[in-house]
């Protein structure tokens, strides 16, 4: 199979979807791939590096979507890509359909066949190629949220961690999944007061065990969500609904129970946000603020750690690529129902629950469409 890896479009993306040592598994495995000129060079992936593991340079994206089978990317692709993409091509990557229709009718109008990373799930229910993301995200969110308390950012000016005589501040993290663990454990080890909550006691026995002692597990509910509000000098939303929309738990009414210059990191906006006045942003302009509230919605934050990030997300990924590669998507989807999970649209059919209900769509089952 060609297979293909383009360079990032998204704004400050620096991450790549294939190391070279991943091109060099490619290539012990009989395929070939095109790699688009400067597509590593945000994660210190040289050009010359990629030729001498054997990949293929090509100078234009227009090449390696019209010479290759399988593309594979880190971030949805943008409006200026769609006309590029081919019929029965297969696309691997991030997707985050249930927070763009218009991706959503790109992509099916495209009739190409969208495996993406973010669904793909194994049998416990663990997302074994979001998990990566979601670790760097999580710890990512505190070091984010710290720095725009910074009153030179229009912070209140609290400094996590407080000092002696003066009290840490307070992160409230909603969600006590992979992001949400993450935030946490760096929250924690600031030495900030840390509020986690979730809605599944098991859950909370859990983290209640293994989360150090400054780490609260609490019932997620509306009630106490409100309360810790008036407390919290960071609030990370951590919530997910695989391959579905966020649910608002944070209206725009409850930022008034909040401290002036507190700051919300919404990890949850790739999947629309749990926070209502929540917008994407990026790495550029990645602030704004809504009644005297900081929100930081950057929506491919392990962007700003790219090497980091890189390296993570590919020893996840390249596993499921080679399966692709090997097999052909329909044999490696019947034979592998972690990968059967990741396929959200085929040609112009929705196979994805979540993404079919997010935008009142046709949800075609995907064994009957296979």
């Amino acid at each position: 199979m060609q297979v293909g890896v383009l360079k990032e479009i998204k704004r400050k993306e620096y991450r790549v979807a294939m190391t070279p040592a991943g091109v060099e598994q490619m290539l012990e495995h009989g395929h070939t791939v095109l790699v688009e000129t400067g597509a590593g060079d945000g994660s210190a992936f040289s050009d010359e590096d990629y030729i001498e593991a054997g990949a293929i340079i090509s100078n234009t994206p227009e090449e390696i979507y019209q010479k290759c089978e399988m593309i594979m990317k880190v971030k949805e692709p943008l409006s200026v890509e769609y006309p590029m993409i081919r019929k029965d091509q297969v696309l691997f990557t991030y997707f985050h359909f249930a927070a763009s229709l218009e991706l959503t009718r790109a992509i099916i109008d495209s009739g190409s066949i969208a495996v993406a990373y973010e669904t793909v799930e194994r049998e416990n229910g663990s997302l074994p190629l979001l998990t990566p993301m979601s670790e760097v995200a999580g710890r990512l969110a505190v070091q984010q949220g710290a720095k725009y308390l910074e009153k030179t950012f229009g912070g209140s000016g609290v400094l996590l961690s407080g000092v002696p005589g003066v009290d840490p501040g307070t992160v409230l993290v909603i969600g006590g999944g992979i992001v949400g663990t993450n935030a946490a454990k760096i929250a924690c080890g600031f030495g900030a007061k840390v509020y986690l909550l979730d809605n599944n006691i098991e859950r909370l026995r859990y983290l209640s065990d293994v989360m150090p002692k400054n780490c609260f597990p609490l019932m997620s509910s509306q009630t106490t969500i409100r309360r810790l509000l008036k407390e919290a000098d960071l609030v990370v939303g951590a919530v997910l609904i695989t391959g579905a929309v966020a649910p608002k738990l944070i209206s725009r009414d409850m930022l008034k129970l909040m401290k002036k210059g507190s700051v919300i990191v919404d990890v949850a906006i790739d999947q629309g946000g749990c926070v209502e006045t929540a917008k994407p942003t990026t790495h550029d302009d990645p602030i704004y603020e809504v009644d005297g509230i900081i929100h930081y919605c950057v929506a491919n934050m392990p962007g700003a750690v790219s090497y980091t990030s890189t390296k993570a997300l590919t020893n996840a990924t390249l596993p499921y690529a080679l399966e692709i590669a090997d097999k052909g998507y329909e044999k490696a989807a019947k034979e592998n129902p972690e990968i059967a999970k990741g396929i959200n649209i085929i040609k112009g059919k929705v196979t994805y629950k979540g993404v079919a209900e997010a935008f009142g769509l046709e949800n075609e089952p995907l064994d009957s469409v296979l």
